[in-house]
């Protein structure tokens, strides 16, 4: 009985973790991420500028505040075992602010994404990211700037 209490807390504990992932936008909170991720999480691919770990993503979570500043992030579906969760969920928001330098367009926003989390019992230690883009600068109605 106490090998299934162990799983079950495992995979409670693993589940909070990656739900505080996406709070931080939401709750606009980005401090959230030293609660989620490991010290040396590793993010797939990095953003363009972005440094390792969560301090790298703490700027793009405030970015992405200013940028959408009703910034919500809805989990559609979570597949978990130990260790592993997929996610696809949805980020909304209306863009009232610059965002990869667009200016704003006052436009609501809806962008898919989907994730790959890797965790160690209580964080995630690794997560591979695939955002549309491109669906979401179609919605805006222009392309970032380019280089």
């Amino acid at each position: 009985m106490s090998d299934n209490n162990e799983m079950a807390n495992r995979l409670i504990a693993e589940r909070k973790a990656v739900e505080k992932i996406y709070q931080a936008f939401s709750l606009h909170n980005p401090d959230l991420m030293d609660e989620a991720v490991t010290p040396d999480w590793k993010d797939i691919p990095l953003a363009p500028g972005q440094a390792p770990g969560p301090e790298g993503l703490k700027p793009i979570i405030r970015g992405f505040i200013e940028a959408f500043p009703d910034v919500k992030i809805t989990l559609h579906d979570l597949l978990q075992t130990p260790g592993k969760i997929a996610v696809r969920a949805e980020i909304t928001g209306t863009h009232n602010g610059n965002f990869m330098g667009i200016e704003p367009t006052g436009k609501f926003v809806s962008i898919r994404l989907h994730e790959f989390h890797e965790l160690n019992g209580e964080r995630i230690t690794t997560t591979w990211h695939l955002e549309d883009w491109f669906g979401a600068f179609m919605q805006l109605g222009q392309f970032p700037p380019q280089g």
